[in-house]
C-alpha cells in the first residue's frame, strides 16, 4: 500500500465515525419509526408488530455498537488483552440470525487486543464475502502469541471481499467511509505482526491472517 495515500489520524477517525454512524443509523431509525406506529396507531396487531420491530432493531443496533466498540475503539487500555469468548459473544451477535451463519472454533483464553480487533474485523468482512448469505467458519488455532486465523466462507456466489482484496492486491483506491473498515483492517495486520491473503479453495474463500 502506498504510504503516501495513508489519511492523516484526524481524517482517519473522522472516516471510522462515519462508518459506525452508517451501520447504526439503519435500526435506530427503525426504532423510531416503531415507536411512531405505537404511539399513533390504536389496533393492536400493527401496536404488537411496531414493539417487534422496536425490539429486533434494539437487539440490532446494540450488537453493532458492542461490535464497533471492539473492532474500531479502545476495549481496554493499550497493550490490553481480549478474551477470545468475548470475541466469539460479539462476533455472534454482529452476524445475528439472519442469512449467515457462524461456526466458531478457538483455543481459549485471551490474546492480544490488536490481533482480536483484527479477527472481528475480518468476520465483518466475510459477511460482505457472502453477499447471498451462508456459513462463515471462523478458526483461530496455533498459539496467542502467533495465531494463524482463518475464516472459510461458504455459499452461493461467495467471492472476495471487494475493498480488502482492491488493498491486498496493491491498488490505491481512495479511501473513503465505504472502505475504510478494509483499510483499517490492514492496518490492523500490520499492527498485529501478522500477513493477510485472500485464498479461493474451490467454491469457498477463505480469509487468512497468519505470521509473516
Amino acid at each position: 500500500m502506498d504510504q503516501t495515500a495513508q489519511p492523516s489520524d484526524l481524517e482517519l477517525a473522522a472516516l471510522i465515525s462515519s462508518k459506525i454512524c452508517h451501520d447504526v443509523i439503519g435500526p435506530v431509525g427503525a426504532i423510531y419509526n416503531g415507536i411512531e406506529t405505537f404511539d399513533e396507531d390504536e389496533d393492536a396487531e400493527a401496536r404488537n408488530y411496531a414493539l417487534d420491530v422496536i425490539r429486533n432493531c434494539t437487539e440490532q443496533a446494540s450488537a453493532r455498537l458492542q461490535f464497533a466498540r471492539f473492532a474500531f475503539g479502545a476495549a481496554g487500555s493499550a497493550g490490553a488483552l481480549i478474551d477470545l469468548a468475548t470475541a466469539e459473544q460479539i462476533s455472534r451477535g454482529f452476524v445475528g440470525q439472519g442469512k449467515h451463519k457462524l461456526v466458531w472454533k478457538s483455543f481459549p483464553g485471551h490474546m492480544a487486543k490488536d490481533k482480536v480487533k483484527l479477527l472481528l474485523n475480518l468476520v465483518a468482512s466475510a459477511v460482505t464475502a457472502l453477499p447471498r448469505g451462508g456459513e462463515i467458519d471462523v478458526s483461530v488455532a496455533g498459539t496467542p502469541q502467533a495465531p494463524q486465523i482463518d475464516l472459510r466462507c461458504k455459499g452461493t456466489s461467495a467471492r472476495p471481499p471487494q475493498h480488502l482484496a482492491d488493498f491486498l492486491t496493491g491498488a490505491k483506491p481512495p479511501i473513503d467511509a465505504m472502505n475504510i473498515q478494509a483499510y483499517y483492517t490492514c492496518r490492523l495486520a500490520g499492527s498485529a505482526g501478522l500477513k493477510l491473503e485472500i485464498v479461493k479453495d474451490g467454491a469457498d474463500v477463505v480469509l487468512r491472517a497468519h505470521g509473516a
